[in-house]
């Protein structure tokens, strides 16, 4: 096995971090890392905005309801942007309007963000820093965007906290390869499948109950249930559409 999957594989959320900030060129190296991803069409669909300013950062954690955002080495708010797409349409004499607006650019713009910022994270833990995912930034999208300066055309999907780690949390037992990869097509055994997510609920439970000293020891799918039971952020399309993405 190499180092970088090593690296992969070694992956958790970390949500505690020392007082220590990144320098200039971690976060330079974590960057390029980033753009080096695939990108469809050489679209580069996306933009990245680092947040230093303790003030802002504390803003960002009130916002998305994670207190590790304000606490972190460094904030990287990763944005599907379409708007340099637009700037270059103009400079060339074309109205890109009618094409920037479809879901398959809105899709483009998701995929190209995804993939950099995962570039980012495996540079970051490569270097021994944690990283966290927040999807939390999405509570209060006016407000962030007011917060960032967020123009039309521009969508913050998520942020993810950097620095180094102070309580390495555990690492949570993923799904078995077979319950996630299949050959040639899609299972069409229903009862197969439950049979599969059954033997996940019972790994799911033991790393509970390990973790928590059997105070907690919910399942995969009892979580999931909850997650889906009701709608969340609402608002989401009617923002979507308003920064001129999916209108068509």
């Amino acid at each position: 096995m190499n180092p970088v999957i090593e690296t992969i594989l070694n992956h958790r959320s970390i949500r505690h971090y020392q007082d220590r900030p990144l320098t200039d060129e971690q976060v330079k190296l974590i960057v390029q890392s980033a753009q080096a991803a695939a990108t469809s069409h050489f679209v580069q669909a996306y933009s990245i905005i680092g947040i230093k300013d303790p003030a802002r950062k504390q803003k960002l954690a009130e916002l998305t309801g994670n207190r590790h955002v304000g606490t972190c080495g460094h904030l990287l708010i990763f944005c599907a942007d379409l708007n340099k797409h637009k700037l270059a349409a103009e400079m060339e004499g074309t109205d890109a309007t009618a094409t920037l607006q479809t879901t398959e650019k809105f899709m483009v713009a998701l995929i190209d963000t995804a993939l950099a910022a995962q570039n980012a994270a495996l540079a970051a833990e490569s270097m021994g820093l944690g990283i966290c995912y927040v999807g939390g930034l999405r509570n209060h999208l006016p407000e962030v965007s007011e917060l960032l300066h967020i123009p039309e055309y521009v969508l913050p999907l998520f942020a993810m906290t950097i620095g180094y780690p102070a309580d390495p949390s555990g690492k949570k037992p993923r799904m078995a390869a077979e319950h996630v990869y299949y050959e040639e097509t899609y299972p069409e055994n229903a009862d197969d499948l439950k049979k599969h997510l059954q033997q996940y609920n019972e790994w799911i439970q033991q790393y509970y109950k390990e973790r928590t000293n059997g105070k907690r020891s919910d399942t995969w799918t009892g979580q999931m249930a909850q997650f889906f039971k009701e709608p969340a952020r609402a608002y989401m399309k009617d923002f979507v559409q308003k920064q001129g993405f999916d209108k068509k």
